[in-house]
């Protein structure tokens, strides 16, 4: 068996980027950039007020003193003069300072009379002008590649002022859940020795929660012949096949059986962790293929731990687990001889490890918002002490 940072490692050396196609902005959400976005002009091009108020020569204006209106500005709709001495032009915020002006004035210290203005004391000293480039200049990278497009690098892609980009292809993942036992969900009960098939939703769920295409999801009963010839089809169809159950030493378990005639080539077998040692990683006909244990909370440990950094590898993402220091919010028991990885939820006190720790319990799976990691051989921890976790 390998450890767990063993095993990240050569994901981290042995999947690589597919490639990349050009997009429009408007469907980009949720993807990965393959290049850089570069801005195409300064933003603001112009000097911009920052406020409603007056925009004027700041020198040449004084508290009291009665000044001209000679204009409007508004966003989208500049004054077309110059502005002097003596002189103001209302203006609005995100609107263009007109030529000649540097500051702006707050309309809550104007008295406006006709085409007259006068300014209380009190304002200042802030111009309230956007400079030119303020935001950021032309030519300036703005989202580096290999950022997953989200809510907030959104705004940034579009500020950049280009109607498409370049981003990395999205990985088609085929799933395969084995087992005799396993059946859809909604006909399980009709057969007394059935289980509902559960362990495939929420692997596809996170394949959609991190940019992949589920192009297929199937349940083989433990029959080598016909397992042999789904993987084939799942491999002719997929970037990434993940196989559920059927990874330990029995009769019937052909998760790896199953693709030994496409040439699997196995990367790691067993890791040691608890839950999940089963896991396993291999490539087969240039498809990367990853083994999860039967178990839902196995699966989903260990799809956490693997199957994300997978993802983001095949889309050009370099990121790493991010780990966070939380202290416990009631004792953590000993761990053995392998790393372990604590399903806990969040309590306002901290991280509050949860009874259920079985590899297949599921209604624990929806208390648990985190995994605290565990090396081997650590004692028993009392509440306030700290420990490393991960977003479940």
């Amino acid at each position: 068996m390998i450890t767990v940072e063993e095993a990240l490692s050569l994901i981290a050396a042995k999947v690589h980027p597919l490639g990349h196609e050009t997009i429009a902005l408007a469907d980009a959400a949720g993807r990965t950039l393959a290049e850089p976005l570069v801005a195409r002009c300064d933003a603001p091009r112009r000097p911009l007020s920052a406020m409603d108020g007056y925009a004027v020569v700041g020198r040449a204006t004084a508290p009291g003193r009665r000044l001209d209106l000679v204009g409007e500005s508004r966003a989208g709709r500049g004054f077309q003069g110059a502005v002097g001495p003596g002189q103001a032009v209302r203006i609005f915020t995100g609107a263009p300072l007109p030529d000649g002006a540097d500051w702006v004035i707050m309309q809550e210290y104007a008295l406006r009379d006709g085409d007259h203005v006068t300014f209380t004391e009190g304002y200042g000293p802030a111009s309230h002008v956007r400079a030119v480039a303020s935001d950021f200049a032309k030519g300036a990278e703005l989202v580096p590649a290999g950022t997953r497009l989200d809510a907030r690098t959104m705004v940034a892609a579009a500020a950049a002022d280009g109607a498409e980009v370049c981003v990395s292809r999205q990985p088609r993942v085929a799933i395969f859940a084995t087992g005799d036992e396993l059946a859809p969900p909604g006909s399980a009960h009709l057969r007394p020795d059935a289980i509902p098939e559960s362990v495939s939703f929420g692997v596809a769920a996170m394949v959609a929660q991190e940019g992949g295409t589920l192009v297929s999801r199937r349940t083989g009963v433990d029959e080598l012949d016909a397992l042999v010839e789904a993987a084939g089809a799942a491999l002719g169809e997929a970037d990434l096949v993940i196989v559920t159950g059927g990874a330990s030493v029995g009769d019937r378990d052909f998760a790896k059986p199953m693709f030994a005639p496409h040439g699997l080539d196995l990367r790691f077998d067993k890791v040691a962790m608890k839950p999940g040692k089963p896991v396993w990683l291999g490539q087969a006909k240039g498809t990367v293929v990853l083994g999860l244990p039967g178990n839902p909370t196995s699966a989903m440990v260990t799809a956490a731990l693997f199957l994300r950094p997978i993802l983001a590898r095949l889309q050009g993402e370099a990121k790493a687990h991010r780990w966070h220091r939380f202290r416990l919010a009631a004792r953590l028991k000993a761990t053995g001889t392998r790393e372990t990885f604590t399903r806990a939820r969040w309590d306002e006190d901290g991280l509050m490890p949860l009874d259920n720790q079985d590899s297949g319990a599921q209604a624990a799976l929806l208390q648990a918002d985190w995994l605290i990691r565990c090396p081997p051989g650590q004692p028993a921890l009392a509440p306030g002490a700290m420990v490393s976790a991960l977003r479940f």
